[in-house]
């Protein structure tokens, strides 16, 4: 993850199933509550923006040796040159009990767990005793259960303290117990996932870890490596344990480059120490703060204060590493340019160059899709077009949100998509580069089109230069019923407005090229940004939808502008209008996407045939002109309807569908 070891001619991607990664030298700090979750989880969208490495968030479900492909779950396999596996570990024997490991689903499992509830522990290991003394401290009664008659701390004398530590806790120790007896929590030691052996890599039976040199690389495969708890080195084994992951990191990426840049060559060995130092903190649930034992080889000291500070001091050092990192910037220093739907071209000089095409100067209407035709039953035939620079750099994931976007066009108009065709710009790469792009990108349109029955028909593939990036645009066709068809407008008289789902995408993506945003608030965005629409237009069509668009570049307020008739009048309710986690926050700190400065003409409205009711702030002011990726459709319903239509809304899976106005005239 260095820039300066990747040569200009390597990507270098990073696949995980989630967009942090937790530090888990800190996870019983968190448990206790010693610590708050973004103490301990990694931004790893950011850590890859960071160093020039693309991030994918998938679910990794096995390899293919020959083909050397990695395969992922719901979308095509990703083709390596090199791979290197550092995939951590599952709880082994967990039987009905929750398992420690992953680390996610037990902290959200943990989280529910009530003070004063009985808590039966499995397992005499570190991990074991050090989260008995976690719940211990946050108020429940852990008690551990043994298979055997000692705890497993790796010395007499670690055991030894360990056992005092839990005695002075007054955590009970059950000895003997048979291994199916009852448990809710699980440490049991660890097993590397099973795909690994069934991929037919070398393993170590009883753990299932992958076999390797001392270089790293495993067995029988000069291009693939593995570290961490999912690796061991044949010759010179270790425990799992983060310790030696982190310390092999660097000969890790020397060999890497290197297998890469001249292969064939002798790779460097790496030994790791015969012994670690390991710290066991107490959950500080005592009066004067957290203590901690600390064991070395057959050495045990402790309980200290000292020791926790030690400890707390390390584990906070090291996050610290990958915190205060700048924000992405091009070379003459400027931050970034949105991508996405916020690098469309600003209102004014669209209008301009429209009205100077038009012999009497005027703007042509304002529609979300064109009228092409009628077909044979006399529906209307709709095309749109749409697209953009690659907002995220998966091009699997920009591609869905993409081909979601540019179709909702359509579905503004009250249309079902039949077919798409799509021109993909690529980047000068490689040619094996390029098909990976090429083939994630296509999977990615065909699956939004696939699930409504709509095909991928065509299109065309460019080569970006002078440094273009990949970017999609797509045109869209379908079909409404000659009498469901809907325009943009004009809006009536008595019509109430409903919001299919929060805005804020632009603020979002812009904090997240700046640095700024939380790793769980893009999560939650990613999320809503790819739930399809299509199933709500038949929904509104129900109630009685007539006139509808979709929220995207313009913002709300500018995208409502090109609903309204010169007579009519709206009344917005500035507190019913959704906003997605985090959009306000950094609004509120004076971020914005590049386009929103251009969109705050449209605030002129709040002046004339706009009303905003309720107090609104500079951030609720802010997101009326927030750009929107995969924006919401706002509809304009009968009064009598709109209620109905928001709860089957929110039936559907839009939970943040709102009514937000009123049209008075």
């Amino acid at each position: 993850m260095r820039p300066r070891l990747k040569s200009a001619a390597t990507q270098v991607v990073l696949v995980s199933r989630h967009s942090t990664a937790l530090y888990s030298g800190m996870v019983p700090g968190l448990v206790a509550g010693l610590y708050k979750p973004e103490d301990c989880s990694i931004d790893l969208r950011r850590l890859c923006g960071q160093v020039g490495v693309t991030f994918l968030q998938a679910e990794i479900t096995g390899l293919e040796l020959e083909l050397r492909e990695l395969e992922l779950q719901g979308r095509p396999p990703l083709r390596w040159d090199a791979l290197s596996l550092d995939l951590g570990s599952v709880t082994a024997q967990a039987n009905a009990a929750m398992a420690v490991k992953p680390l996610e689903p037990f902290l959200a499992w943990s989280r529910a767990q009530e003070p004063g509830s009985e808590l039966r522990i499995r397992g005499g290991g570190a991990a074991a005793v050090e989260l008995a003394l976690a719940f211990r401290a946050r108020g429940l009664a852990p008690r551990l259960l043994l298979r055997g008659a000692a705890l497993h701390l790796g010395s007499a004398a670690a055991n030894r303290a360990g056992e005092r530590l839990l005695a002075q806790a007054g955590i009970a120790v059950e000895r003997q117990v048979a291994a199916d007896a009852a448990a809710d929590l699980a440490c049991t030691g660890s097993h590397a996932p099973a795909w690994l052996a069934a991929s037919g890599l070398p393993v170590e039976p009883a753990t299932g870890r992958v076999l390797t040199h001392a270089s790293l690389q495993v067995l029988g495969q000069e291009r693939l490596f593995a570290v961490g708890d999912c690796g061991l080195i044949q010759a010179d084994p270790r425990p799992a344990s983060g310790v030696w992951a982190v310390r092999a990191a660097p000969l890790l990426a020397a060999n890497l480059q290197q297998a890469l840049e001249r292969p064939g060559t002798a790779l460097q060995s790496w030994r790791p120490q015969a012994r670690a130092l390991q710290l066991l903190g107490d959950g500080g649930g005592y009066p004067g703060g957290a203590r901690a034992l600390a064991f070395f080889g057959p050495w045990a000291l402790g309980p200290s204060r000292c020791l926790w500070q030690w400890k707390d001091r390390i584990d906070r050092q090291f996050m610290a590493g990958f915190s205060g990192m700048a924000a992405m910037t091009p070379a003459g220093g400027e931050p970034m340019a949105c991508r996405g739907c916020a690098a469309k071209l600003p209102a004014a000089p669209l209008e301009a160059a429209l009205a100077r095409l038009r012999p009497d100067g005027a703007l042509p209407a304002a529609e979300d899709a064109a009228l092409v035709g009628h077909g044979a039953g006399g529906e209307w035939l709709l095309q749109s077009l749409d697209g953009f620079p690659a907002l995220v750099d998966d091009p699997w994931l920009n591609a869905r949100l993409t081909t979601l976007h540019a179709c909702s066009d359509l579905w503004a108009s009250g249309a079902e998509v039949q077919s798409v065709q799509a021109l993909v710009t690529l980047p000068q790469q490689a040619p094996a580069l390029q098909e990976t792009l090429l083939v994630q990108t296509l999977d990615g349109v065909k699956s939004v089109l696939g699930p409504m029955g709509a095909r991928l028909i065509g299109g065309h593939t460019l080569e970006g230069r002078d440094g273009a990036g990949l970017s999609l645009s797509l045109t869209v066709n379908g079909s409404a019923p000659s009498q469901g068809h809907w325009p943009k407008g004009p809006l009536q008289a008595g019509q109430l407005l409903v919001l299919t789902r929060p805005i804020g995408t632009g603020v979002l993506f812009a904090a997240a090229m700046a640095g700024t945003a939380e790793p769980s608030w893009l999560d939650q965005a990613l999320a809503l940004m790819q739930q399809s629409q299509a199933p709500l237009v038949e929904l509104l069509r129900h109630h009685g939808c007539r006139t509808c668009t979709d929220i995207t570049g313009f913002g709300l307020l500018g995208h409502l502008g090109e609903m309204l008739a010169p007579t009519s009048r709206v009344q917005l309710d500035a507190g019913a209008i959704p906003a997605l986690a985090g959009a306000l926050p950094l609004l509120e700190l004076g971020l914005a996407s590049t386009l929103a400065p251009f969109n705050a003409r449209a605030l002129r409205l709040l002046d004339g045939p706009v009303e905003l009711r309720g107090p609104a702030d500079a951030a609720q002011l802010a997101l009326l002109i927030d750009p929107q990726t995969c924006g919401p459709l706002l509809a304009a319903l009968p009064a009598d309807r709109a209620a109905e239509a928001v709860a089957a809304l929110r039936r559907q899976g839009f939970s943040g569908a709102a009514v937000i106005g009123r049209v008075m005239g």
